[in-house]
């Protein structure tokens, strides 16, 4: 019977980061190697001692990179490390005449292939950005690591260089050419020079296989796979409101084994991300679940579910032991009860009555009763008022805009009286919101955005205009913003409050001075609705930070070089800020 040891991959990886430290440590550091290298210059020329030296670099450099992967126990990780910790022990060997660094390489080695049932995760989703980003990564590595190399030897260097001849040298060595730093001991030239070059070398083979390797996308939903994602849908889409969000086709499915079921998920970070409720029969969603677990389990990813409903949640954690964390409420409104009558509704009725004065008419129509010139100029429209180039979303966001397959999909548009001339993209049109199907009775935003010059009481505009028109569309539920963290906001203000309770409220309420979370609960709130929690479904609490920055690269809210606020809580890209607020830019990021 073979027994796991779930801690080795862990430790080897932690093992292969001190190795491979130290291995640069002594590639780059001379006072590391000079107590020994004199005992051995008889014994072996020069230029093999000069080559150990940049191999021991290159090798400790490699480790340094495949550390981490290690540690998610990826097969190809594991392969390439017993491959470098021979080689390595061996540089020690031809550099020292005892090494505890090629010692505890071969123990290292040994304990690997003992235990390589432990690695046998996949290779994550790849693209051809990954090329880019090693790249630039291994650029910056190899400028620092290089400045390192070439100002290590202040007693061999030649006059005093600048700090711009340094970086020449180091730029120019990279690629295999004499820099003009020039040392006194050929010996170090050579050390310098191999080192750089090998850098190089490793930063553009590296950099070339993962450019020229076959591209799998991170995510893509196949014709076939959208097709069974529909039919699931129109036979159980009434369940979630989330679910016609699967339909992105940025994102991947897997299905339970009978068919029945299906998850919708992105991997972002080594994070498998599903979202909402699984779609389907709820009896088949187990079975999904086990082939969701099965997968992250294939690459030792980290699994994690985000706005999944209250049923989702206590299925999701019974079938795969996950927890569960409330992270907020998704505002509905049954049609059959809402009005604008009565003084709880005083403040929305004034501002709409306000708004239609002004000269705003709203038109609600289904995405198929447009013509192509509308779809056009609503799309133009809705591109323009967009407050990022990056278009966001993932959870809740389709991410697309009268596309034939959903003509289902409605739409409102707020227009201005007179304006018919202006010169401004989508002519009149002021403002949209886009619905997408809730199964057949009900929908659920997607987009809202609006001109930024618009009056304010817009926004109220459209809602009420939507939900006045919904009778005739046979809806009958309409979902509208997530409030983040709207249970704490609502009971931190009543009375007998606890301490803790209250000090959290303020401190949301110190936070929405600079991000919409106590405004956006209330500009939801107005309309009266009912509260649906939303979850958050993760292993352990320790992955919660790494969740939430994957759900918010997901969302698009964290990019590469430019990192956006985790606290804008909107549905959609631009727009369903509550009355009078400048529209920001961003769907609904429902990551804590």
């Amino acid at each position: 019977m073979l027994v796991s040891r779930s801690w080795i991959p862990a430790a080897a990886g932690y093992a292969a980061l001190i190795i491979g430290i130290l291995d640069i440590t002594r590639g780059v550091v001379p006072h590391f190697r000079r107590s020994r290298v004199s005992a051995i210059t008889d014994i072996f020329p020069g230029t093999v001692t000069t080559l150990a030296a940049a191999a021991s670099l290159l090798v400790g450099v490699l480790l340094v990179m495949l550390a981490h992967a290690l540690r998610r126990r990826k097969v190809r990780a594991w392969r390439a490390v017993v491959l470098l910790l021979p080689l390595g022990a061996l540089v020690e060997a031809l550099r020292w005449r005892h090494s505890a660094t090629a010692a505890i390489s071969l123990v290292l080695f040994i304990v690997l292939v003992i235990n390589r049932g432990e690695f046998h995760a996949l290779s994550d989703p790849r693209s051809r950005w990954r090329a880019l980003w090693n790249f630039l990564a291994l650029g910056v590595l190899d400028l620092a690591i290089g400045w390192v190399i070439v100002s290590v030897h202040p007693a061999t260097i030649v006059g005093d260089p600048s700090a711009g001849e340094r970086l020449q040298h180091v730029l120019l060595g990279l690629f295999g050419m004499e820099g003009p730093v020039q040392y006194s001991l050929d010996r170090t030239a050579d050390l310098v020079y191999y080192s750089l070059t090998g850098l190089g070398a490793l930063t553009a083979i590296t950099t070339l296989y993962l450019a020229l390797r076959p591209e799998r996308p991170a995510a893509a939903l196949s014709a076939d796979d959208e097709r069974r994602v529909r039919a699931l849908l129109a036979r159980h889409g009434e369940s979630d409101s989330l679910g016609y969000f699967a339909l992105r086709r940025d994102k991947s499915v897997v299905f339970s084994p009978s068919g029945k079921a299906v998850i919708a998920y992105r991997v972002v970070a080594g994070v498998m991300l599903a979202s909402g409720d699984p779609i389907g029969d709820p009896e088949a969603w187990p079975g999904a679940i086990r082939r969701f677990m099965e997968e992250v389990r294939r690459h030792a990813w980290v699994p994690a579910v985000i706005g999944c409903s209250e049923t989702g949640g206590e299925i999701w954690t019974r079938e795969a032991g996950l927890s569960a964390l409330e992270i907020g409420d998704e505002a509905v409104v049954e049609v059959a009860d809402f009005t604008l009558e009565g003084r709880a509704m005083r403040n929305v009725r004034q501002m709409v009555n306000r708004t239609e004065r002004a000269g705003y008419k709203c038109q609600v129509r289904r995405v198929a009763d447009l013509s192509e010139e509308e779809k056009d100029q609503i799309r133009a429209a809705a591109d323009s008022w967009r407050g990022t180039e990056t278009e966001r979303g993932f959870s809740m966001a389709l991410g697309r805009f009268g596309d034939p397959a959903d003509d289902e999909c409605v739409v409102v548009t707020a227009h201005k009286a007179g304006e018919e001339g202006r010169s401004r993209p989508g002519g009149d049109i002021r403002a949209v919101l886009h619905f997408v199907p809730w199964g057949r009775h009900g929908i659920s935003l997607d987009l809202m955005r609006r001109d930024r010059d618009a009056d304010p009481g817009l926004n109220e505009l459209l809602i009420v205009k939507a939900l006045q028109a919904a009778p005739a569309l046979g809806v009958t539920r309409v979902s509208l913003n997530f409030a983040m963290f709207r249970s704490a906001l609502a009971r931190g203000e009543r009375l007998g409050a606890g301490p803790v309770l209250r000090a959290w409220r303020s401190f949301l309420v110190f936070l929405s001075r600079w991000f919409q979370i106590e405004s956006l609960y209330k500009f939801n709130a107005k309309f009266r609705p009912f509260w649906e929690p939303r979850f958050l479904v993760y292993p352990t609490a320790r992955d919660l930070p790494r969740i939430g920055i994957s759900a918010l690269q997901a969302e698009a809210f964290l990019t590469v070089g430019r990192p956006r606020s985790p606290f804008r809580r909107r549905r959609r890209s631009s727009d369903s800020t509550p009355s009078g607020s400048t529209p920001s830019g961003g769907p609904l990021p429902v990551s804590p």
